[in-house]
Formats: C-alpha cells, sequence, structure tokens
C-alpha cells in the first residue's frame, strides 16, 4: 500500500512539475552571424575591428566616445546618426584568434530591440592571408521580454534589425578597409 501512494505522489508531483514547465515559456535566445570577404591582409583587417574605440565604420553611428582603450572593461558609447546612444563594453580581447567580444550595457530597445546583447567580431586569414573573412556574431534576446510582444519587439524584429545592423556595419567595414578612407 505504502509503494501504491508512493507511487501515486510521485506520478501527481510529476504531472505537475510538467505542467508547471509547459507553461513557464519566454523568450528564447535568438543569434544571428553574418560574413563578408575583404581584400586586405587579416592584420590589417583586425587594426580597424580591433580599435574598440572607433565605431565609424558601422554606417548607423556618428560619433563614439569611450574609455579604457581596446582592453576588457573598456567602454564606448556610441551616438547614432538619428542621435540615439548605445552603450558597450569589451567583455574579452583575443588579438592572437583576432577575436573581440562585447556586449551592449544599455540601449532603448526601441533603438535596437534587443536585451542581454552579446557578440562577437572575428577575423580569419583567406587565400593564405592575402584577404580575410570578418564574421559578426551576436546572442541576444528580444527586446519585449514577457509573453506575447508586440511585434516591434518581438524575436522576428530583433533577429532583423541585428541582421540589417551587421549586414550594413560589414558593408562598411570594407568600404573604409579597400576604400582606404
Amino acid at each position: 500500500m505504502k509503494l501504491q501512494l508512493f507511487a501515486a505522489a510521485l506520478a501527481a508531483t510529476s504531472m505537475l512539475a510538467t505542467l508547471g514547465a509547459a507553461s513557464a515559456h519566454g523568450p528564447t535566445r535568438q543569434k544571428v552571424s553574418e560574413t563578408i570577404e575583404i581584400n586586405a591582409t587579416p592584420e590589417k583587417v583586425w587594426a580597424v575591428v580591433s580599435n574598440f574605440q572607433d565605431g565609424g565604420w558601422i554606417p548607423v553611428v556618428d560619433k563614439t566616445v569611450g574609455t579604457g582603450g581596446n582592453a576588457p572593461g573598456a567602454k564606448r558609447t556610441l551616438t547614432l546618426k538619428n542621435g540615439a546612444t548605445v552603450d558597450e563594453e569589451v567583455a574579452k580581447l583575443e588579438p592572437e584568434k583576432m577575436t573581440l567580444m562585447y556586449r551592449i550595457e544599455q540601449v532603448d530597445v526601441k533603438v535596437l530591440p534587443v536585451t542581454n546583447y552579446s557578440s562577437w567580431l572575428i577575423v580569419t586569414p583567406v587565400d593564405g592571408g592575402a584577404k580575410s573573412k570578418v564574421e559578426w556574431r551576436g546572442a541576444f534576446y528580444r527586446g519585449y521580454p514577457n509573453n506575447d510582444p508586440p511585434p516591434e519587439l518581438d524575436d522576428q524584429a530583433a533577429v532583423n534589425a541585428v541582421t540589417g545592423l551587421y549586414k550594413a556595419g560589414l558593408d562598411g567595414l570594407k568600404k573604409k578597409i579597400e576604400g582606404g578612407s
């Protein structure tokens, strides 16, 4: 009898846990990755990508003001052409791997509909080092943290905004490096 009661209690507990997990869904972490090939050595490309205090190659950026250089903990504020600002911080810099990781500390979701955003810029050699591939990838949650987000703050809006930013930014990087400006 005790074994049957124990089994019934265990089954009921398991069922309640399953029901609780099913109703406790929320946003899922989204990921975006874009790449571009640049006709320049990885060292030349890395010199631009790793300069955290200059976001001028990103077309929507009007000005960059920061502190701490390029080291982990360095901070910058990007002022966008529309006047909005984005506060970012270097999380990891690995020159030997030509990898920069940073996080957004503060952004209005009306400007970029994301939360808990982190991003990596990675430069790798192509064609024996005569060219470079740059990968810009990020992971983030949508701008609205609860269930039933408005369309402008849902997963698709976040993915579309970050994808657009990365494509435009990588095109801007290519133009800056290949155009010599």
